[in-house]
């Protein structure tokens, strides 16, 4: 079965990821209790009003926001993405680069099929990054005294795994389309990237409100999971948008010549 060979073929790297978001997570999350001062409350209010706000060190004074500007909004978020970029990236385009989607299509699996199947082990593999994030976070929160509720941490957790996800499904679909691994490489990263960007913008200046309600990012962590629970609105954009490249990657493949 494809999902079980891609998902098992790539279990050292998973492993690795794991261990990385951890070291992450023990890194930043433990070290709040100590970091609520006086000398680091001057230090924020003296940097720029545009970085303060385009970081989130504005709410860096509650556990929530801790968390959020420390891993969900930052670090977790670039981790997250160049995981899914890299899976995304090597389940079609560069298996086709290499010769091996050529192979596995001449053994009787349908180009659907294998489509289909790399999603779900994008998907399985996102999870299992997800159940990691959201145990260790279970786990440190009352030492870490970050007081964030059981619910609100599933809530963000979620959003976390659809922001990866995005930009993973962007990868898959336009390594689909082209075949090339750098034009898989760039469709993730800009989705990323612009969505990021496009954010930060808005959270600096009121007049590009607007800009916000098209950027992922915001989709994911404009309501502020951690603090309000689930944003139904912002995980439909975030999923529902996964879901419609998984649509195009395996259309796309489905009617493509496969170069080899």
């Amino acid at each position: 079965m494809i999902f079980s060979r891609l998902f098992a073929s790539g279990w050292r790297g998973l492993v690795g990821w794991a261990i990385g978001i951890a070291a992450v997570l023990f890194l930043y999350l433990p070290l709040y209790p100590s970091l609520q001062t006086p000398e680091l409350a001057k230090m924020i209010e003296a940097l720029p009003p545009e970085m303060i706000q385009a970081f989130g060190y504005d709410q860096i004074s509650s556990g929530p926001g801790y968390a959020q500007a420390t891993f969900f909004g930052l670090l977790g978020f670039v981790l997250a993405v160049i995981a899914c970029i890299t899976w995304g990236t090597s389940f079609i385009a560069g298996a086709e680069e290499s010769g091996d989607l050529e192979l596995t299509l001449a053994h009787a699996v349908g180009r659907k099929q294998y489509a289909w199947q790399s999603a779900l082990a994008l998907v399985a593999r996102m999870a299992v990054l997800a159940v990691v994030v959201f145990v260790l976070l279970l786990g440190l929160n009352e030492p870490s005294e970050l007081e964030l509720s059981t619910r609100n941490m599933l809530a963000v957790v979620v959003a976390w795994a659809g922001l990866g996800l995005l930009a993973g499904a962007a990868s898959l679909a336009v390594g689909a389309l082209t075949g090339r691994r750098s034009w898989a490489i760039g469709a993730g990263t800009a989705v990323a990237v612009v969505g990021y960007i496009c954010d930060a913008i808005a959270s600096m200046n009121a007049d590009f409100d607007w800009l916000a309600k098209l950027s992922p990012f915001y989709w994911a962590y404009g309501q502020t999971p951690l603090v309000n629970g689930f944003d139904w609105g912002g995980l439909a954009l975030l999923w529902g948008s996964v879901a419609a490249l998984v649509v195009v990657a395996v259309v796309a493949l489905d009617r493509r010549d496969i170069t080899g």
